[in-house]
């Protein structure tokens, strides 16, 4: 079944929502910097450009 990009967006936020919760209780550095790159790579595909369908 297809997913549509709202579907997609909310995935990916609920998965930018995860990784708040665990940066919240993450005291090793290593974790923290995998924290962020994981972040950067969500964000990269909740908006991109042109988006996933055109209207």
């Amino acid at each position: 079944m297809p997913t549509t990009e709202k579907e997609y967006n909310g995935y990916l936020f609920d998965q930018l929502s995860i990784l708040e919760r665990i940066e919240a209780v993450a005291k090793e550095e290593a974790v923290l910097k995998q924290i962020a790159i994981e972040r950067r790579q969500i964000e990269r595909k909740l908006y991109q450009q042109p988006p996933l369908k055109s209207e």
